[in-house]
């Protein structure tokens, strides 16, 4: 699944279950569930923004804890309870005028591999499924939850030939695999 290594990624697409957490759901006595998210992904995801690629966040389940992690960092495009996450990106391309093949993503599982196989740059966390591993043109070092996205974001931005804006900081080795 080769992408054109000149092309530009100008949007990273994010699953939330598995790749911002670990997949594991913490049920409460009140039957809410809770999720952990990794604080250095948070900041991958403001850096990758403030380079000029959009975020985006295509979920199959809903949480509040969702949209408060995407609010706090300020993550526009969130899409929960997503049954077709490859149609959510084809309107969500159309409206913000980004084709796909100008996308990368995150993925961990079966769902995601439509959206895996459309992109420009599909990556899979290192824990994921086999069949989004198989998918991917990227696996990443760290689970899902456990600094992923962080891995994904520092790879797009120290390969100035996928980022909008360019060069941002000398390329480092060791990250994406």
């Amino acid at each position: 699944m080769p992408r054109k290594p000149s092309a530009a990624i100008r949007m990273l697409v994010l699953d939330v279950d598995g790749v911002m957490t670990d997949g594991r759901l913490h049920f409460g006595p009140r039957g809410e569930a809770l999720k952990l998210f990794h604080v250095r992904d948070g900041l991958g995801i403001k850096q990758v923004a403030q380079a000029g690629i959009e975020v985006a966040v295509i979920s199959g389940r809903k949480s509040k804890m969702v949209d408060v992690r995407c609010r706090e960092l300020g993550v526009v495009h969130v899409f929960q309870g997503a049954k077709d996450k490859l149609a959510v990106l084809e309107k969500l391309c159309a409206r913000l005028k980004i084709e796909p093949s100008a996308c990368a993503c995150v993925g961990d599982d079966l769902p995601d591999i439509p959206l895996m196989r459309t992109v420009a740059l599909a990556f899979a966390v290192a824990d994921a499924h086999p069949e989004a591993r198989h998918a991917a043109h990227l696996i990443t070092k760290l689970p899902g939850g456990h600094g992923a996205v962080r891995e994904v974001c520092d790879y797009l931005l120290t390969h100035s030939d996928l980022t909008p804006a360019g060069p941002r900081r000398p390329r480092q080795k060791g990250r994406a695999r």
